[in-house]
């Protein structure tokens, strides 16, 4: 008698084998969004030398819709980089230099008295735009840094009594020295929560660093961002954006996301554990991520990439956990070590 042998299903597989997805398939034909991140990729690359896990960040965050924070010592190309990804995306670009004396209608506008009419008028100010580089975001007061809470949220502003929406695509791009503490504000938890993610820039290697020196060696001045060419336009990102809302997640990956969120919360060296802002963060850049690995559906790999830059800037450590030495990374490696995996 003939057994029934029932043919496998996709999903079981993945389920089982989670590490290895050589065996699979996509259903989605994602080769022109892997196209065009590609030559995000080589434009960036023009310019910037190493960094390779930042580019990919930043790719993921303007993709996810949502805003980024570059931390690190002076010199080592944080504001560069925000310009240079700026450019390969073809939308308005303003920058704003936060200093202790900027005030929030120096951000957001300000009513201007029109003498002709005898009437106010509302002068839009410089975040009105659609990739906004803020640099030095921790030099601003609290009452400035408060001006940004609901435009970076609700990508909106309210002044007297008017709600004026900002165009899409709407990404902040802030850039903060963790080092230098004279003349800086610590940044609110609410306004830090609002950034999809914070990625902590790191000194080159010494063959980056070898390779910077060859590359610049015949040339005096700033870089020539002429070289860069825009990439992406408001319509080829919606159209990234809804392919991403097509990339398959499992349940077991929406309870592997969960988990990990909620071990923030119930960690003995942790005193404030990440909202579930986190937890939609991290489903939608691991969404991105699987995308740029060449995949239509959601593996553990992709949500381990991009947890320690969702996460870290969300977490607020126990003074203990201070003491010890220990940082958020830290704890967010330990999470994901003591988290089962799927299988």
């Amino acid at each position: 008698m003939e057994e029934n042998i029932e043919e496998p299903n996709p999903s079981q597989e993945l389920n089982t084998n989670a590490g290895d997805t050589s065996l699979f398939r996509n259903t989605l034909d994602l080769t022109p969004v892997r196209d065009n991140i590609q030559r995000l990729k080589e434009e960036c690359n023009k310019v910037i030398i190493g960094q390779e896990d930042l580019i990919e960040l930043m790719i993921t965050s303007v993709i996810a819709g949502g805003h980024i924070l570059l931390e690190g010592v002076p010199g080592i190309a944080k504001t560069l980089s925000a310009k240079v990804f700026a450019k390969t995306i073809n939308t308005d670009f303003s920058r704003i230099q936060f200093t202790p004396d900027l005030m929030p209608a120096d951000i957001i506008g300000t009513s201007i008295f029109n003498m002709k009419k005898s009437t106010f008028s509302f002068q839009k100010g410089p975040i009105f735009s659609n990739v906004i580089l803020i640099d030095e975001i921790n030099r601003a007061p609290a009452k400035t840094q408060s001006a940004l809470f609901e435009v970076m949220e609700e990508k909106q502003i309210s002044f007297d009594g008017v709600t004026y929406p900002m165009t899409e695509p709407f990404i902040v791009i802030a850039t903060q020295n963790p080092i230098e503490q004279e003349g800086t504000y610590r940044l609110p938890e609410a306004q830090l929560d609002r950034f999809l993610m914070k990625v902590k820039m790191s000194y080159p290697t010494e063959q980056e660093e070898l390779r910077i020196l060859e590359r610049f060696k015949n040339k005096t001045g700033k870089p020539d961002l002429s070289i860069i060419h825009a990439i992406l336009d408001q319509s080829k990102l919606k159209d990234i954006q809804e392919v991403i809302d097509k990339i398959h997640v499992e349940k077991q990956m929406l309870e592997y996301i969960t988990q990990i969120v909620q071990e923030t919360r119930h960690h003995a060296k942790v005193y404030l554990g990440a909202s579930p802002r986190a937890s939609l963060a991290l489903l939608v850049s691991s969404k991105v991520t699987a995308v740029i690995a060449g995949r239509d559906f959601l593996i553990p790999d992709d949500v381990q990439f991009v947890a320690p830059h969702i996460l870290n800037h969300r977490l607020i450590l126990t003074p203990d956990a201070e003491m010890e030495g220990l940082d958020s990374f830290m704890i967010i490696e330990e999470i994901i070590k003591s988290v089962e995996v799927p299988r």
